[in-house]
């Protein structure tokens, strides 16, 4: 028996124009500016221009209408209608202006602790070493493969394998074991470590060599199971030393970083400056938002290319060379006029977004308080101002915020929603804040582990299950009771 089957598909496919403007929405200020100047430089048709030079809005009272321009349709040059590139005002401009910036915000920048040059640190320091061209090739490529938090995590053979496949270096795991001992001179001390106890004594060889430096070393080398699993008493037997010989040899490995790479990004040589894209201020007790000015440039058509076209309107005897001039002059003009109002959808789109999120956590803006923090997704948002969820997603990812209580990243207002005793939702946030202070409060001759932890919080109004509390401290990077005991 035949059967037949009606199968209905409905696709959306976004434009080259969306996409570029959903690229500019996702980019913060500095790179927004960077973006901005790339565009100047590959369209003479677009310029930056002063507000106050002109006093009309030319793109606003021009009729314009877009061509539908595919990349294969070949455009007539007598088709084009000139008049529509041609402004009546003598300076025409294509300005985009928006009255929720102010003036002083252009040159707000503020220190930001950042490890986006964590690599290139690493690549710059190599520089000072002696290396083949071979050797460099491979010490750059473990260089790539060192995470966030410092460690590289495939074997050596697997690296050979890699260098072979991916990079076409066929080497050996002697040499590839050599260069790894090259980025392990590399600072910050531990870096390029493949587990915890290689991490730690190589922070720990470069110590100044001391009775405890020696000792803590042995501990780590031989009896490091022990040591993770606390049986001091069992060292100290093992050692034969007094436990307060143990708790200084012991104190040298604490205070090491099990997370190089993480302590590199917060150290004062990787500060970047980060220019906040917009800034709350309360003033007589409301909220006020400001989009930095610096995301509102004034830009203009340039006057030149429409005189192009004024000639080119005017003239009797259009030549084919004439004909193809006018066709690229048409093309950056369209160009331009339409970067110039992504511009404007960018600005629009930023300032919604955030006013919402600012009036939403209002309570929070208003005293600082992060318990205060309600639960909100990118869902409440995207329904609040009507826009997709990804647009949203797109703002709150790379953009700061410069409040009374610092500058802060957009993405971290947002949390999803837990119920308390009383049945209210409560945010995550607010949770993981009073979760930290139980632990800080702690004995930490007998810190608490996790079931004692959930029922201190269900005490405090808070009901959550154990495996709940694990995964809250692990976000917050809080080691096990274990790992947190002191001696």
């Amino acid at each position: 028996m035949l059967k037949q089957h009606l199968n209905l598909k409905l696709s959306q496919k976004l434009s080259p124009q969306q996409i570029q403007l959903m690229k500019l929405i996702q980019l913060p200020t500095q790179a927004f500016e960077q973006r901005l100047m790339e565009e100047m430089n590959e369209n003479p048709a677009l310029e930056s221009g002063n507000e106050d030079e002109f006093e009309k809005d030319a793109y606003e009272n021009d009729s314009y209408d877009e061509y539908d321009n595919d990349d294969n349709e070949h455009i007539d040059a007598d088709d084009i209608n000139i008049d529509e590139y041609l402004s009546n005002d003598e300076t025409p401009d294509y300005k985009t202006q928006i009255n929720n910036y102010s003036d002083d915000d252009d040159d707000r920048e503020s220190p930001y602790a950042a490890a986006v040059s964590f690599h290139q640190d690493l690549i710059n320091q190599l520089n000072t070493f002696i290396l083949s061209e071979n050797e460099r090739a491979i010490a750059e490529f473990l260089v790539g493969m060192i995470d966030d938090m410092g460690y590289i995590r495939r074997s050596i053979a697997d690296i050979v394998d890699d260098l072979a496949f991916t990079q076409a270096i066929y080497t050996d795991e002697k040499t590839v074991e050599r260069m790894l001992h090259v980025i392990h001179e590399l600072e910050p001390s531990g870096v390029g470590a493949r587990d915890l106890q290689e991490c730690l004594l190589l922070q720990l060889k470069h110590k100044t060599p001391s009775e405890y430096v020696d000792l803590a070393i042995d501990i780590l080398e031989n009896q490091f199971d022990a040591f993770t699993k606390k049986h001091y008493d069992k060292l100290a037997q093992k050692y034969g030393v007094s436990n307060e010989q143990l708790k200084k040899a012991i104190h040298e490995i604490e205070k090491l970083n099990p997370k190089p790479g993480g302590s590199f990004a917060g150290s004062s040589r990787l500060t970047e400056t980060v220019v906040p894209d917009f800034a709350i201020r309360i003033n007589n007790g409301e909220l006020e938002l400001t989009l930095n000015g610096r995301n509102a440039p004034s830009l203009h058509v340039s006057r030149d290319y429409q005189e192009m076209m004024q000639t080119y309107k005017v003239s009797r005897d259009k030549s084919s060379q004439q004909k193809e001039a006018v066709q690229f002059i048409k093309q950056k003009l369209d160009a331009a006029k339409w970067f110039i109002d992504a511009i404007k959808q960018r600005q629009e789109t930023l300032f919604v977004t955030m006013n919402a999120i600012m009036h939403y956590q209002e309570e929070y803006f208003l005293d600082g308080d992060e318990t205060k923090l309600k639960p909100m997704i990118l869902k409440d948002i995207a329904d609040l101002v009507g826009l997709d969820i990804s647009t949203v997603s797109r703002v709150a990812n790379s953009k700061y915020v410069e409040t009374p209580y610092g500058t802060k990243l957009i993405k971290e207002f947002f949390s999803e929603a837990m119920k308390n005793d009383q049945g209210e939702d409560v945010s995550t946030i607010e949770i993981k804040k009073i979760l930290q202070d139980v632990i800080s409060e702690e004995d930490k001759h007998k810190p608490l582990p996790d079931d004692q932890l959930a029922e201190i919080l269900k005490e405090r109004g808070y009901p959550i299950a154990r495996r709940t509390i694990a995964k809250y401290r692990e976000q917050l990077d809080i080691p096990v009771a274990r790992m947190r005991k002191k001696m």
